[in-house]
């Protein structure tokens, strides 16, 4: 059986305003939590990332995040 693919897309930065990461909408919590989630309740996360990722800021404001701190 396969097991659920992380949504990390490698941008690993948290968005100080929503602390979610800009990469893959994931809190830390969510993001550490993974490799002890189950499959269903990883589907359940990444069903909710884009609208996350979506919600969260515009491109512009992503790429501002990017590069602070």
């Amino acid at each position: 059986m396969m097991t659920e693919a992380s949504p990390c897309v490698r941008v690993c930065v948290i968005d100080p305003v929503t602390t979610w990461c800009i990469g893959c909408g994931r809190t830390a919590q969510e993001i550490g939590d993974w490799i002890i989630m189950d499959d269903p309740a990883r589907r359940r996360l990444k069903a909710s990332l884009p609208r996350r990722l979506t919600d969260m800021t515009t491109r512009a404001t992503r790429k501002a995040a990017r590069h602070a701190g």
